[in-house]
């Protein structure tokens, strides 16, 4: 059997042709250590130096600013207890509709005794802030959802955040590369970047940190990245993301128009052979690949299990063999019997006007077998 269209870009991204070249001498001659002084050493530290550089292009910071971490999970982790641990704050600022890679550091920061205060979004999905923030805080608002793609109001935050004397972190996974990233504009003092979701190698990934912000390792170990990251750089994988961020920074005014196109030509299909369908985060700033649409009447994981021919993602997940609505849409104020209808679809680099033709069919065909079981 053939392989479904795939249409869950932001779970993961295949690797460019151009992060694979670029791997490859990594990966076979170029073994050396970073740390070490002979020539394999400072060829790949040299190719360490030039990725880093490349990161930094692409989000608009210094060479210097950038760490390399093992992915966004990490990053998050660092950018969080890291920065709670090396100043004292009032507490955390974050939203209801956080990847759990920031909600679970958060917990931890909450059992160990920090005042947490998590921000409700409106019916859109978009973080409600408050008129003001009261005393140094350290906020972590995520600059799009990976749900529903909805873009997060972080430099408002980041504003408020900064006027008490606060810090500000956001989890920019699913931005980079799609979006125009400038940690400057956003005015945010660290960023998270993960490498798979912008078509680079799972298991590595990169967090901004401004100059003159102290932060503290989470992990203990030798002086690697400036002593915040101990361990010895995976060094093919940190030329994949360098190259991978090169890629984006040349093409991405032209990609994220093609994608936004297809999305907008894929959501008017749906509704055309979906009566009642509903696009979660309608009417708010979404990322251009993104669609997060409910099916009335079925849940979302019968509609793909009625759609042989597509991978996608539902907004819910299964426990236990029953259907928990996500905690994202329900937030949204969101019944969950509607909820559960949810179905992401997000598209990439190698999505076609065929494709999108072929998702819009296959899943109203789904949607019709699926409704007619209830």
């Amino acid at each position: 059997m053939a392989d479904p269209l795939y249409l869950d870009f932001n779970a993961t991204t295949p690797l460019l042709p151009e992060v694979v070249d670029a791997m490859l001498p990594f990966l076979r001659e170029h073994f050396g250590n970073p740390s070490s002084g002979h020539v394999y050493g400072q060829r790949a530290k040299a190719a360490v130096a030039n990725a880093r550089a490349q990161v930094a292009a692409l989000i608009g910071c210094t060479p210097a600013e950038v760490l390399f971490t093992s992915g966004g999970t990490e990053a998050n982790n660092l950018a969080l207890v890291g920065l709670w641990h090396a100043r004292r704050f009032r507490g955390v600022v974050t939203s209801v509709v956080e990847h759990p890679a920031t909600s679970a550091p958060v917990h931890r920061l909450e059992r160990e005794g920090a005042l947490v205060v998590r921000l409700p979004v409106d019916g859109r999905g978009v973080a409600v802030l408050p008129a003001s923030v009261d005393g140094p805080m350290l906020a972590s608002l995520m600059h799009a959802n990976n749900e529903t793609g909805v873009l997060q109001p972080v430099q408002d935050l980041a504003r408020l955040v900064h006027a008490a004397g606060g810090l500000v972190h956001t989890d920019a996974s699913q931005t980079v590369g799609k979006l125009v990233v400038d940690v400057r504009a956003l005015e945010v003092d660290a960023l998270t970047v993960c490498a798979h979701k912008l078509y680079a190698p799972k298991g590595v990934g990169a967090l901004y940190l401004r100059d003159g912000v102290v932060t503290t390792p989470v992990l203990l170990g030798a002086s690697h990245e400036r002593g915040l990251r101990p361990g010895t750089e995976n060094v093919a994988s940190i030329v994949g993301l360098g190259a991978a961020c090169e890629v984006a920074r040349r093409t991405l005014e032209t990609e994220a128009a093609r994608v936004t196109t297809l999305r907008d030509s894929l959501e008017a299909a749906l509704a055309a052979r979906v009566p009642g369908l509903v696009v979660n985060g309608a009417g708010a700033p979404r990322l251009p690949n993104t669609l997060s649409v409910r099916f009335p009447r079925a849940s979302g994981s019968d509609v793909l299990a009625n759609a042989p021919g597509l991978a996608a993602s539902t907004g819910s997940a299964c426990h236990d063999g029953h259907e928990t609505a996500s905690g994202v849409i329900l937030a949204m104020g969101v019944p969950p019997s509607e909820a559960a209808g949810t179905v992401r679809l997000s598209l990439g680099r190698s999505t076609t006007p065929t494709d999108v033709a072929f998702a819009a069919e296959h899943l109203a065909e789904a949607w019709r077998r699926a409704s007619a079981l209830r």
